[in-house]
């Protein structure tokens, strides 16, 4: 085993045992939650570990980065998931591999991701990026929709052609109410994903959580945590 390879065993473990933990702490089932690989600013070689590893679902934030790499890993069975702010002249790129996008928060967004997916013939998984730092009608700091704009966002995407409504994200917000208060960030997330699937049952993904604060995001609900540097710790990046 290459010394990359034992480090990344041995930090994916860690995590395991977290997510286990934590799962165990709140009376959830280990299968409930899924571990998202945050690969950003790492190389392919990294994702074809992570890969032999057994990891089936990487994220990127940043087209230019993701797109050789996702070419460089197209033989691998893998679930791409794009979490970074998006603007509307990348979504051609990033519709080209990415299996779901985290990040739609705005309707103009909507509108270019369902025109490439059907250029593409391709289905692709949304989440509403849930902004908790965002007033009514505004964007959140590190992108999102406002809570009160989340229902609208959503029959958008329900309605696109070739995008599918696969639930909601949100990252733990720096200020406003919220701030330094994660557990609370995501139970208010997990109150938004039970107001949207009511009316769109299927849509009933819950993305949060990261390297700091993963256990709260499992002991509120959460479906899905992207976890990054503690998989791949900290190493000279890309670029």
């Amino acid at each position: 085993m290459t010394d990359r390879k034992a480090e990344l065993a041995a930090n994916l473990a860690q995590v395991e045992e977290r997510i286990v933990s934590a799962c165990a702490a709140a009376g959830r089932k280990r299968e409930e939650v899924t571990l998202i690989v945050v690969t950003k600013t790492y190389p392919a070689s990294d994702v074809r570990i992570l890969h032999q590893l057994g990891v089936r679902h990487v994220a990127e934030n940043r087209d230019q980065d993701a797109a050789p790499k996702a070419t460089a890993c197209a033989d691998l069975s893998l679930t791409w998931h794009f979490v970074g702010q998006l603007q509307t002249n990348k979504v051609r790129s990033v519709t080209s591999y990415a299996d779901v996008v985290q990040s739609v928060d705005r309707a103009k967004l909507v509108t270019a991701l369902s025109a490439a997916a059907v250029r593409g013939e391709r289905e692709l998984g949304c989440l509403i990026q849930v902004a908790l730092d965002a007033e009514s009608g505004e964007r959140g700091e590190r992108g999102g929709v406002a809570p009160d704009g989340v229902e609208e966002l959503a029959a958008a995407v329900d309605a696109a052609p070739g995008l599918r409504l696969d639930g909601v994200m949100t990252v733990a917000p720096l200020a406003g109410e919220y701030a330094g208060r994660q557990r609370a960030a995501f139970d208010r997330l997990m109150e938004i994903s039970s107001r949207l699937r009511a009316g769109h049952p299927a849509a009933n993904m819950v993305s949060a959580g990261m390297s700091g604060d993963l256990e709260d995001a499992v002991a509120a609900g959460a479906t899905h945590v992207r976890v990054g540097t503690a998989v791949l710790g900290v190493r000279p990046r890309l670029g």
